[in-house]
């Protein structure tokens, strides 16, 4: 079920991205998750959309959406583009892409980061398994927002 802001968000959106050159694919706003999580997928009509674009509009959007006042509590914006990355959720997902290089990204700062890259290792009750260049680091699930393939690698 769509929450009911997204239309509103959408809406507010829609101009932000046209005037830096981009368009609105979607919105998704996981109120399941502390903080809630508001996702914009973009895309870059004249080009491959890059993590760039996801960073100009980013910016761009946090700025509109606070002065809106449409979102009342504390929530992490994610803006993102159907063609950069893909989430991994379930564990045989966890499982066919080890090895693979991931992005781990999470709600608040582990060990001063809020996202890592790496190869994944596994996932388990309590975190995820990272290997950044030869040093295995656990994530803890509780802190993790999405886990997402490095496409760019």
């Amino acid at each position: 079920m769509t929450h009911p802001l997204v239309p509103q968000i959408i809406e507010l959106a829609t101009p932000v991205a046209e005037q830096i050159g981009l368009e609105v694919v979607g919105a998704v706003f996981h109120t399941n998750q502390r903080p809630p999580v508001l996702r914009v997928d973009i895309r870059n009509p004249n080009q491959n959309t890059g993590l760039d674009d996801c960073e100009r509009m980013s910016r761009a959007l946090e700025a509109t959406l606070d002065a809106a006042e449409i979102i009342p509590d504390a929530y992490v914006l994610e803006v993102s583009s159907p063609g950069i990355s893909r989430e991994i959720e379930t564990d045989r997902e966890f499982i066919s892409f080890k090895g693979f290089p991931v992005i781990v990204r999470t709600s608040s700062p582990h060990e001063g980061q809020q996202e890592w890259n790496g190869q994944l290792i596994r996932r388990d009750e309590t975190a995820v398994y990272i290997n950044q260049k030869g040093r295995v680091l656990e994530i803890p699930r509780t802190l993790i927002v999405r886990v997402l393939l490095d496409e760019r690698h």
